[in-house]
């Protein structure tokens, strides 16, 4: 009988400590899912804000396109009037991409924000521009390297134009050059960065373009792109992991 007692006591230590056993196996297995699912409604939560934010931006760049669209127009007039048809030629061109580009944004309010790789991929890198760091992920970087070479291509033949119209050098007073945004997608970076890079990028182009010359780009497959040395040094950036 007494050792009956005993072996109940040890299988009642033994079942206890195996039920303790199972109870913090299972409160070790509910954190990870409950993390889990925490972060899917974070990621959610964040998702909905950045449309929220994004969709704003899109729809004040395209009242942005929009006026400009009607400047453009006035200086197509006023450039006639002063018979520089080159610079006439060239502003009509431009004209045309912008109205191409104005149609891309029509239904942008539909974009996938869900899928967009922008959005799934962590910001790994960053870039400095005057003495502050901004970090993004490679389509960022991406998109900034597209506005420097529309800037070239851009800016080499408005230099170019002028120089047909025997007009004086003066890339900052293009208007090209001041509106700065061909391109841009209204979201991956910010419209000041994607200004910025433009301009760098135009301001080479024009040199070029005026010059009759390539020391900061070349013309391949009809297409004016800049040097991929030179492109690096524009926009240099650093992985941070």
């Amino acid at each position: 009988m007494k050792g009956s007692h005993w072996n109940r006591k040890i299988l009642a230590l033994v079942c206890g400590a195996a039920l303790c056993a199972g109870m913090s196996v299972a409160a070790n297995a509910s954190p990870p899912q409950h993390k889990k699912k925490k972060h899917e409604q974070q990621h959610a939560q964040k998702l909905k804000q950045d449309r929220k934010h994004y969709d704003q931006r899109l729809t004040m760049y395209r009242h942005y396109l929009d006026q400009q669209q009607k400047f453009h127009q006035q200086r197509l007039a006023l450039l006639q009037q002063k018979k520089r048809m080159a610079q006439y030629r060239y502003q009509q061109q431009y004209l045309a991409r912008m109205l191409q580009l104005h149609k891309r944004y029509e239904n942008a309010w539909l974009h996938d924000y869900q899928n967009d790789p922008f959005f799934q991929t962590a910001f790994d890198r960053r870039y400095n521009r005057g003495g502050t760091y901004y970090e993004t992920n490679r389509y960022g970087i991406e998109h900034l390297q597209q506005a420097t070479q529309y800037g070239y291509a851009e800016g080499f033949q408005a230099g170019k134009a002028d120089r047909q119209d025997r007009w004086r050098a003066a890339y900052e007073l293009s208007d090209v050059y001041q509106d700065a945004n061909y391109g841009f997608n209204g979201y991956t970076v910010s419209q000041d960065d994607y200004s910025y890079y433009f301009r760098e990028g135009f301001r080479r182009g024009y040199e070029d373009g005026y010059n009759k010359r390539y020391q900061y780009g070349r013309y391949a497959n009809g297409n004016y792109t800049l040097l991929d040395s030179i492109l690096a040094a524009i926009i240099p950036f650093e992985m941070l992991r």
